[in-house]
């Protein structure tokens, strides 16, 4: 099993290194001058200097990656004396310093996700401190309904195979696919928050954290994570239902199965028993996946319900080419999507030893 963990997290480190690659590729060869951006129309040629001495923008584009690579990694080296990018004194952040080499000073810190262009050089690693948060929430509630509603109704719709009730849970399963997310959010919010405010007292819109009435700080208004957290829910919802039905269906012809009702077991006692834990396997994979991609930011749902999430932060970045955001953003993105996708691995191998094994 321990070795199964070291090569999972391996080539999740693998993967990160090519997708920080990526992104570096894809955002610097977007047309225009990075220094420019930040100093937007207030800059002269002595700024212009200064800045892209400062950020390491007047190197080439291969030394340019190479500083990148330098401010995500935890582990660093820097330059002892040199009066450019790699000067350690200059970097916004604290260190411990491990050994030199030389010229060179190798420190271990926490990944550095460089300033905003826009937000008077506040730190990406803030800005996305303060709206993951949000976004981890509002995606944690969306996906507690998917599984709670969806193992449910799947295992009643294997249950009653072939009934009403199997074939409205279909019909609705499909529809909440089919349906997009952006159409789902609008309808919600006008029906629930604008129709029928007056019986559910729900907002149109609302974030996690609202400010009180005499700006003196914020509290958490909960009844805004109610319809985001609903509509963000329905699509994973309609997949977990029906994978866990055909999941359930195909283990009940199993053979233990039929042995365990020939001893004498009620079908409660063999699902509960035997087929559930089995069954569960396609719907671990499709929750992490899901799960993952919501952490990814809703990004429509967000600002319908102008949810101050992460998704929300990465549109309005994207409006202004701040292109520090967007990396960091992604970069974030990319390594929950890894580290999700190893635990579910781990998960996985414990519902079915034989992956293990394999």
């Amino acid at each position: 099993m321990l070795q199964y963990i070291i090569n999972k997290i391996f080539y999740g480190f693998l993967t990160l290194f090519g997708v920080v690659t990526v992104i570096f590729l894809l955002f610097n060869i977007l047309p225009g001058d990075p220094a420019r951006m930040m100093l937007d129309q207030r800059e002269d040629s002595e700024q212009l200097a200064n800045i892209r001495k400062k950020y390491g923008f007047d190197q080439p584009k291969t030394k340019q990656y190479l500083f990148y690579l330098n401010d995500v990694s935890p582990l660093s080296f820097h330059s002892k004396g040199k009066e450019d990018y790699t000067n350690l004194e200059s970097k916004p952040y604290s260190y411990q310093s491990l050994f030199s080499i030389g010229n060179t000073n190798v420190v271990l810190k926490y990944p550095y996700l460089r300033e905003s262009f826009q937000k008077n050089g506040k730190k990406v690693s803030h800005i996305i401190s303060e709206t993951l948060p949000n976004t981890a929430v509002l995606a944690l509630f969306a996906i507690l309904i998917a599984i709670v509603l969806g193992i449910f109704l799947g295992v009643l719709s294997a249950v009653f195979k072939d009934t009403f009730f199997d074939r409205f849970v279909a019909v609705i399963s499909t529809f909440g696919m089919s349906v997009p997310s952006f159409f789902s959010a609008i309808l919600f919010a006008w029906l629930f928050g604008f129709v029928l405010h007056e019986y559910t007292g729900l907002e149109m819109t609302g974030s996690l954290y609202v400010v009180d009435d005499f700006g003196e700080g914020s509290y958490i208004q909960w009844k805004n994570l109610i319809l985001p957290a609903i509509v963000l829910g329905i699509r994973p919802l309609a997949v977990v239902i029906q994978l866990m039905r055909n999941s359930l269906l195909e283990i009940l012809t199993q053979d233990y199965v039929r042995t365990a009702k020939a001893k004498g077991l009620t079908m409660y006692q063999v699902i509960k028993k035997h087929a559930l834990k089995n069954s569960l396997n396609p719907v671990v994979t499709a929750i992490s996946g899901w799960f993952a991609s919501m952490l990814a930011g809703a990004v429509f749902i967000e600002y319908i319900f102008n949810w101050n999430g992460l998704g929300k932060e990465i549109v309005d970045a994207l409006n202004t080419l701040d292109l520090p955001i967007i990396m960091g953003s992604v970069l974030v993105i990319a390594t929950l999507f890894i580290i999700i996708n190893i635990i579910v691995d781990i998960i996985y191998s414990w519902l079915d030893p034989r992956i293990r094994l394999q």
